[in-house]
């Protein structure tokens, strides 16, 4: 999938937790990409992420890096 729609849908999963605030946007956001998005999507935005973020609204890109640093402490493990 391209990283652009991955960003898509990304922030409007970010835009419907925001009304609760930046913390649980946030978590929230993570949460429903760890529950929803197959390997392969949370892998695309944490690439996307890497290579700048571009696109991603601040709440999201704090969810996409949580993702992120779970999943390097999965790989250390």
């Amino acid at each position: 999938m391209p990283p652009e729609k991955l960003v898509y849908m990304a922030n409007q999963i970010g835009k419907f937790f925001a009304s609760q605030g930046p913390q649980r946007a946030a978590a929230g956001t993570a949460e429903h990409l760890r529950k929803f998005w197959d390997p392969r999507m949370r892998a695309g935005i944490i690439a996307h992420l890497e290579a700048g973020g571009g696109g991603l609204d601040p709440e999201v890109r704090k969810a996409v890096e949580q993702l992120r640093d779970e999943q390097a402490k999965a790989d250390a493990e």
